[in-house]
């Protein structure tokens, strides 16, 4: 049997000229000059191949191509799209349409021979056979048009606004202008995102039963990292009972898995559509969630001490000035202790350079340490000296943490390379915040004070 080609050109003479030569090369050519007519043919008996005009009145090839995609009885109907210009422009929406093939107008060879390709790649790529299915005329062929038109455009600006998110500073406020743009387009019970690299994640549920949905999300996407997540408990979030299994999807960028997003449905008959959203933010929220990292690596790296891991002089300067005026507003107490290093000069001249690091190193992952309550700040300071504060903790509670702090550094274990041990104390000294104190105040106080410390004997401990 010839393979019969559906021909759709508005001009007459146009179209007769090629369904001419067309049909001299063995193909059955049934020809329209409507492209809503076009359509209606095809969807009504699926032809080998169409050709048509990548710009018509009314409907485009573009759109023609992606509604005979999108339906199961043309498929993989072989589709040629032409059209006045060799332009490159032309050639991505045909391609990105679906198109098998564009050709210029006027080079009738050429288009013969892509169809005769494209008609033997959809022969070959299908069963040899094909589902018949009744159309509804033209109108219904605009209508079906348009809705497609309506789902393409809620997609683009889905994909618009997720993408949109890459400008955020950190992953917590990512996650919160995520949820609050998800909560307008979509219902569900929960949804999480966890990351990779670093790990991390973030839920979005109904204030009742936290607990059980926790469960549901570490079932969904793994254990839990060690870090606490970051929950967001709200009533934008639907409090009803489990009826639908979670819906999961990994979240790519570069090729790679940078994490994962999980959704619980309202209702099993939401699935399907709640899972077709779901894949289109995942394919969208690896970009977002990866420059994101970049700015929070990026500022980290700017308010850290690479050597200790701690605050650096101004990223701490920045933070008490907060805390300083809070202080002032709320009346709690602050105070602060300033500690240098005995001897580190004798450090560094008896264990090298590279000794005094790992003295500074070890001090920095001690204050570092949240466990051990040693402090509520800390930051280096400048060379050999660290600054730690206090919250809420006046002169008596200052001089006592100070000293845990103190003997804690006398009992650190820090060897040099040979493995011996480097003795390590410090000289502390602590002031605690008056009302006329500004920073460099409370510090040119904590620095006396430390300064009588050493004065002292060393290893000591002396309050402003």
């Amino acid at each position: 049997m010839a393979p019969r080609i559906i021909l759709i050109d508005a001009s007459i003479a146009t179209r007769q000229v090629l369904a001419r030569r067309l049909r001299a090369q063995g193909y059955e050519v049934d020809e329209a000059d409507d492209p809503a007519l076009g359509a209606d043919m095809a969807l009504c008996e699926p032809p080998a191949a169409l050709i048509a005009d990548l710009w018509m009145s009314g409907i485009s090839g573009v759109q023609l191509c992606r509604l005979l995609r999108s339906e199961p009885a043309t498929a993989d109907v072989a589709i040629v799209l032409c059209g006045d210009t060799d332009e490159p422009r032309n050639r991505f929406w045909a391609d990105r349409a679906g198109a098998n093939a564009y050709i210029p107008k006027r080079r009738t060879g050429e288009l013969v021979r892509a169809l005769s390709r494209a008609v033997a790649d959809a022969q070959s790529a299908g069963d040899g056979g094909f589902f018949l299915q009744l159309s509804g005329g033209t109108g219904d062929i605009r209508d079906r048009i348009a809705r497609q038109l309506d789902a393409a455009l809620f997609d683009s600006v889905i994909a618009s606004e997720v993408r949109a998110l890459a400008t955020c500073d950190a992953f917590d406020q990512l996650f919160d202008l995520l949820v609050q743009f998800l909560t307008q387009v979509t219902r569900y019970r929960w949804i999480a995102v966890s990351t990779r690299g670093p790990e991390r994640r973030a839920l979005h549920h109904h204030p009742h039963a936290a607990e059980s949905i926790e469960a549901e999300v570490n079932a969904a996407l793994g254990e839990a990292p060690r870090a606490a997540p970051l929950r967001i408990e709200d009533e934008d979030a639907a409090d009803l009972p489990v009826t639908a299994a979670p819906i999961t999807r990994e979240i790519n960028f570069g090729g790679k898995v940078i994490g994962k997003i999980a959704l619980s449905p309202c209702a099993q008959a939401d699935v399907d559509a709640a899972a077709s959203l779901l894949t289109l933010v995942a394919r969208e929220l690896g970009g977002s969630i990866r420059m994101a990292s970049l700015v929070e690596e990026s500022q980290r790296l700017a308010s850290t001490d690479a050597l200790t891991g701690l605050m650096n002089r101004r990223s701490y300067a920045d933070t008490m000035a907060r805390e300083i005026a809070r202080s002032k507003r709320y009346g709690h107490p602050v105070s602060i202790a300033l500690l240098d290093v005995d001897r580190f000069k004798t450090i560094n001249d008896e264990r090298g350079h590279a000794g005094g690091d790992l003295v500074l190193a070890g001090l920095g992952a001690l204050l570092g340490d949240g466990s051990q309550r040693l402090s509520d700040l800390a930051a280096r300071w400048g060379g050999e000296e660290f600054v730690v504060t206090y919250l809420s903790a006046d002169r008596e509670g200052a001089l006592v943490a100070a000293e845990r702090l103190r003997a804690r550094i006398e009992a650190m274990e820090v060897r040099d390379e040979r493995g011996a041990r480097i003795p390590v104390t410090a000289s502390i000294g602590v002031a605690t915040l008056r009302p006329d104190d500004t920073l460099a105040s409370l510090v040119g106080r904590a620095d006396q004070a430390m300064y009588e410390a050493k004065a002292g004997g060393r290893n000591r401990v002396v309050a402003a």
